[in-house]
This record gives C-alpha cells, sequence and structure tokens, in this order.
C-alpha cells in the first residue's frame, strides 16, 4: 500500500531490510552449512588430539576433583568460549565457514558482534551438541532463510559469500544537476548511509512506485546535511541522491590519480643518483 513503510522482503538475488534498502547477499544452502560444521569439527578435533598430547608429553596427574573441574572448564570452552570468540573476532568467519564461503551476518546484513555470537554459541549446546546437530539441521531446512534455532534467536543468518556479485554500474550524473555538483560541498557520506544510497538507485525500478518515492524523499533528506549549498528547488528526490554520488566518485577518482601520480614522482627521485651522477640504466 502507498505510504505505507516497506517491510522485510527476499527478492530473487537480493534481501531487502527494512528500510527497503536490497543487500546483494543471498542465504547459504543447507549443504554449504553442513560442509562448514564438519570442517569446524575435523579442526576441534584436531586441536583436542593436540591438547591431549601436550598434555601427555607434561606428565601430570590430577586428583578426581580437580580432573572434574578441568572436564568443566574444557567443556564451556570448546561449546561456548571458542565459537564465541572465533565468530566475534572474524565477523562471522570461522574455518569452515571460510572454506564453504559462508559468513555469519545480522539480520540486516551487518556483522555480527559479540552479543549475537554468544547467542548462537548458547544456543548451539544444545542443538549441536547434545542432540548432535539433527534440532539444527531440521530448523535449517524447515526455515526459509535456512536458520538454525541459534540464528532465530540472535536475529542472525549464514549469508553466502562466494555467489557471483551482480554487476555495478557508477551512479550517471543528471545533465541538470551537472554544474550544481561541481561547485557543491560535499562532506564524506557515512559507510552506511552511501552503501543505502547506491543500492537504492540500483534497485529503484524493483520497488513498489510508492515505497520508491518514499524511500527515495527518505535518503534525500538524510543525504542533505552533508552536502551545500542544497541542490535547485524542485530537483527529484533520486536526480539529487545520483548526482552527489557521481560527484562524490569523480573526485574520488581524481584523488586516487593523483596519489598515483605523486607517487611514481617519488619513486623517480628515488632512483636518482646523487650529485648528478648519470644513471647507467638510462
Amino acid at each position: 500500500m502507498t505510504g505505507s513503510t516497506p517491510r522485510p522482503t527476499q527478492l530473487q538475488d537480493g534481501v531487502v531490510i527494512g528500510e527497503g534498502v536490497v543487500l546483494d547477499t543471498r542465504p547459504a544452502t543447507v549443504a554449504s552449512r553442513l560442509l562448514a560444521a564438519f570442517v569446524d569439527l575435523l579442526a576441534l578435533l584436531a586441536l583436542a588430539v593436540v591438547t591431549f598430547v601436550v598434555l601427555g608429553g607434561l606428565d601430570v596427574t590430577f586428583d578426581a576433583r580437580t580432573a572434574r573441574i578441568l572436564f568443566v572448564v574444557l567443556l564451556v570452552t570448546v561449546t561456548v568460549v571458542l565459537p564465541t570468540t572465533v565468530e566475534t573476532l572474524s565477523r562471522g568467519r570461522s574455518l569452515g565457514k571460510l572454506v564453504a564461503g559462508v559468513r555469519i551476518v545480522r539480520d540486516d546484513g551487518g556483522p555480527i558482534t559479540f552479543r549475537q555470537a554468544f547467542v548462537r554459541a548458547l544456543a548451539g549446546v544444545g542443538e549441536l551438541w547434545l542432540t548432535f546437530g539433527s534440532v539444527a539441521v531440521i530448523c535449517s531446512i524447515v526455515h526459509p532463510r535456512g536458520k538454525r534455532v541459534g540464528d532465530v534467536l540472535a536475529g542472525t543468518y549464514g549469508s553466502r559469500v562466494r555467489a557471483a556479485a551482480p554487476v555495478r554500474t557508477a551512479a550517471v550524473m543528471p545533465p541538470q544537476l551537472a554544474g550544481w555538483a561541481t561547485h557543491a560541498d560535499v562532506a564524506r557520506l557515512p559507510d552506511g548511509l552511501a552503501l543505502a544510497v547506491r543500492q537504492f538507485l540500483g534497485r529503484a525500478t524493483l520497488l513498489h512506485p510508492g515505497s520508491r518515492v518514499e524511500i527515495g524523499h527518505g535518503l534525500a533528506a538524510e543525504l542533505r546535511p552533508f552536502v551545500s549549498p542544497p541542490p535547485p528547488d524542485g530537483t527529484p528526490p533520486e536526480a539529487f541522491l545520483s548526482a552527489v554520488l557521481a560527484e562524490r566518485g569523480r573526485r574520488e577518482s581524481l584523488i586516487e590519480l593523483e596519489r598515483v601520480r605523486r607517487e611514481q614522482a617519488e619513486a623517480v627521485l628515488l632512483r636518482r643518483l646523487p650529485h648528478g651522477v648519470p644513471d647507467p640504466e638510462l
């Protein structure tokens, strides 16, 4: 319905979040996640073997109480601490997920935090370790985005990172705004806002007309504080968004070309011999 806030939905090759922005990411298949879990399990077994070999070489004996405490500590470390630490530091990519081309991300497509990793690890104690992964597999098969119980509780899902990325086209400068954009002061845009604008422009034709207008006006309002002076009166929001991105891209390209030119000039100076001695290679 026109004027209503677009609800999250899935497209053929992306995910539309609550703001109506299409994220170029697709849920991982159950087979990919099983492969990732299998590789992680092999890595964990290898680590356990190395640990036992090292402890065995120390020739240390423990009494029954100390052995029980160590067992509990080891159990908590393997099932909760280690998975939480790995997923937090790697931003959702363990060794198995790296091999399978999977990354755990938030429902909005962002990287997971300690809280999400901890919730997934806690839920994994029941659905992975106590049930030998059967609950996780069943839930992943039933859920439309392949989530296991831990993903549902943490608000995450497995994303495929090896899928063929769609071709991104550069933002086009509207001719009527070229003069204004050249002299406008465009500040550096926050990464999230720049990504949202780029994705909106790339997928605007796929949105409902009413949602397209609403989202365009919203993004234009967020972008205006970073641009001075504002665009001419009556400028369509999509034209304003496209002009800002195109101008930012042009200026960044010029900065990069200047950096390359300066590095090349410095390289020539470094190769030059002192006191005017001719270089035999020249």
